[in-house]
């Protein structure tokens, strides 16, 4: 059974920075799809960073420069490192794994950003 759990959210000043965790069990890393999305209050969900099963990482245009997806395999834990963040980030923030064609999500973490 796949688990994805995060953690690392939070409230932040404007400008400030968190970084998400998520930790995944059950899986030996082999995920070909895996990224962080996020949905907002009244708001669609939306990609927000993404690694691909080459190892190439797209953001949304709205975080370029300041969020940085990253994985450490041998912890089986992806990362997201939110940098200079705005009011506008505030959303709950949910990681994704995509394993054999199976879709597997987190419980989501609240990340809260005030002025």
């Amino acid at each position: 059974q796949v688990q994805l759990v995060e953690s690392g959210g939070g409230l932040v000043q404007a400008g400030g920075s968190l970084q998400l965790s998520c930790a995944a069990s059950g899986t030996s890393g082999n995920a070909n799809f895996m990224g962080w999305f996020r949905q907002a209050p009244g708001k669609q969900r939306e990609l927000v960073a993404v690694i691909l099963g080459g190892g190439t990482k797209n953001y949304a245009d709205s975080v370029k420069g300041r969020f940085t997806i990253s994985r450490d395999n041998a912890k089986n834990t992806m990362y997201l490192q939110m940098n200079n963040l705005k009011t506008e980030d505030t959303a709950v923030y949910t990681c994704y794994h995509r394993i054999t064609g199976t879709d597997y999500w987190g419980q989501g973490t609240q990340v809260t950003v005030s002025s």
